[in-house]
């Protein structure tokens, strides 16, 4: 068969990671090609929970795009009154405020980022990314199979099988991605090592529309866990219903036993589900959709091989728990793009990609192990409420009933119920796990600077830092109008910053000189009192981490690449020292 299509980058799949990645690679002016075996995007609001570092993604491809997903995306005010119930209709157990919306966790959040956490179900990030692909020059193919793919020292060959002809024929690509999903092929074809095992839980998902307003309005949230005697606490640990869209269209999440065939959610047993979470026995529901899925435990120890890279859940392969699915499919893509485009345009050699796979495969362990840590933190609310152990639902019920005991008993278990649900922040509120990612590898050159400890716990809290490695931290400066801009908006778009203060004029010039030579795009703002941008909160100032005529340079993807205290020495010599570093030239 001769090539039916040439392109510079092959991405296989169009979720949150191939997405983002042809819509990334679109936006730095390389030629990328998507397939989808589907014939559409997302049918199922699978992946919801928006961090505030995909945002940031979002809105490094535009103000416009970031501001599409604020349109479709239920604000963060109405995420986070995390339930635990009998039923909706039924006694409320108790309830944690999440995702950002204690006002202790609130004020980390704005500090933390110029962007807002959200719920934006797959169904509509999906178009927003494929869109933006599209619009930018990501040429596109739906129904359209990954079969195979073979690698030579130019390039990939994929053989794939148009599904509504049934014809194959051949892709010729400088690069690969295996944005495939958790069933990837590409990552099977590749023989990468993976970690844990897949199929731990059975779950089924139920979507469907009915006002519930009357129930939940009143208690805003994403999340409504119901507990009850003789309910499901399989799965992902018990009775789940989820908002999808405030307030009339919901998702239930029901476990069932992995080890027995997967049940045939029929309508008559939907209904059933829906009206015993909710708790109303007269509940007429509109099915949407139903299917079954399985809870995997699993991870890529290494990501790509020569030219092929996987990312997404084609690498990291979890439950839903802590809401971290699409977005590190979304960051690995961040990752990948800049460090591709800077290869195929000539400004690094291929060295580069070997970081992608150092830095984001131990991000892959970090949240595949969270996530089904997440799951095991549920135990202590069963056992708070006596339902950790026998299948009586009346003895069940009883030990639920004793929590409102005026007893020393009744206070004991009182406590530990607040303590158990207090536990859940690390999967409701895990803010350090969401924005502490901090890269080593050889994109990254510390010169011997030692990692800072974390001062908090690093899983529930984000600490910023300038140490390279680690993602710049976010404050607002003002640019010579007076206008706000944080630090994020004049870093990224698919080139390196060097940002520097008073008496850094030195690195300005150097970053020019280096940028013609290298024949790579640099940036080179002074922050300071009259200069283009200035830090009138002093913010920048405390965050920033060096002096006035330091630097920090920044990578595309926001991470800082190395940084210097002071100007010393030929301020040229050292940016051409750690750029052909960390570029491979």
């Amino acid at each position: 068969m001769e090539f039916e299509y040439e392109t510079e980058v092959l991405i296989v799949g169009t979720g949150p990671a191939g997405g983002a990645t042809g819509a990334l690679l679109a936006s730095y002016g390389v030629p990328n090609m998507m397939i989808n075996r589907y014939r559409w995007l997302a049918n199922t609001p699978r992946a919801h929970i928006t961090n505030q570092r995909t945002m940031e993604v979002l809105r490094d491809l535009g103000r416009s795009v970031e501001d599409e997903a604020y349109l479709h995306a239920t604000e963060q005010e109405l995420m986070g009154n995390n339930v635990f119930c009998e039923s909706l209709a039924g006694e409320e157990l108790g309830r944690m405020r999440s995702w950002g919306t204690h006002p202790d966790s609130m004020a980390e959040h704005l500090l933390s980022s110029p962007c807002r956490m959200n719920d934006l179900p797959q169904t509509f990030m999906e178009p927003i990314l494929f869109k933006t692909a599209c619009s930018r020059g990501s040429a596109a193919r739906m129904s359209t199979e990954y079969l195979s793919h073979e690698q030579d020292g130019d390039g990939v060959t994929t053989t794939c099988r148009d599904r509504l002809s049934g014809r194959e024929f051949l892709i010729r690509s400088k690069y690969l991605v295996g944005a495939d999903g958790g069933n990837s092929a590409v990552a099977e074809h590749l023989g990468l090592p993976f970690e844990g095992k897949m199929g731990v839980g059975g779950s089924m998902n139920i979507l469907f529309r009915a006002d519930l307003s009357h129930l939940v309005a009143h208690r805003p949230s994403v999340l409504y866990w119901v507990m009850q005697p003789g309910a499901d606490v399989g799965g992902i640990g018990m009775g789940l219903v989820r908002m999808v869209r405030p307030w009339n269209e919901w998702l239930i999440v029901w476990g069932y036993d992995i080890n027995e065939p997967a049940p045939d959610v029929t309508p008559e047993f939907a209904q059933g589900v829906a009206r015993q979470l909710v708790g109303d026995p007269d509940l007429e529901i509109e099915l949407l959709s139903a299917n079954v899925w399985t809870v995997n435990d699993m991870f890529a120890t290494h990501m790509q091989k020569d030219r092929v890279f996987i990312m997404g859940d084609a690498a990291h392969r979890h439950p839903p728990s802590n809401g971290l699915g699409s977005n590190t499919s979304i960051q690995d893509g961040f990752n990948l793009a800049w460090k591709l485009a800077a290869v195929l345009k000539g400004q690094a050699g291929p060295g580069l990609l070997d970081s992608y796979s150092e830095e984001r495969a131990p991000v892959a362990r970090q949240i595949v192990t969270r996530a089904n840590k997440s799951i095991g933190e549920f135990g202590p609310i069963f056992e708070a409420l006596g339902m950790d152990g026998g299948v009586d639902p009346e003895k069940i019920q009883q030990n639920m009933s004793a929590r409102a005991d005026a007893s020393e008993a009744g206070e004991a278990q009182r406590a530990a119920l607040r303590k158990a649900i207090e536990l859940k922040s690390y999967e409701f509120d895990c803010h350090g796990v969401e924005m502490n990612q901090r890269y080593a590898s050889g994109a990254v050159v510390t010169d011997g600077q030692p990692e800072p400890a974390f001062d908090r716990d690093p899983e529930l809290h984000y600490q910023p830092t300038t140490w390279p490695g680690a993602r710049l931290p976010h404050v607002w400066i003002f640019d010579r109008a007076g206008r706000k801009l944080s630090t994020l908006d004049i870093c990224g778009h698919g080139r390196f910053t060097l940002l520097t203060g008073i008496g850094g004029d030195g690195w300005v010039a150097a970053a020019k000189q280096i940028a013609d030579e290298l024949g790579i795009p640099l940036g080179a703002h002074v922050i300071g009192p009259r200069r283009d941008y200035e830090d009138h909160t002093g913010d920048w100032a405390r965050a920033r981490e060096i002096r006035d005529s330091g630097c920090v340079l920044v990578r595309p993807d926001h991470h800082v690449a190395w940084r210097s205290d002071i100007l010393g020495g030929d301020p040229a010599q050292e940016l051409r020292r750690v750029l052909t570093s960390i570029l491979n030239r």
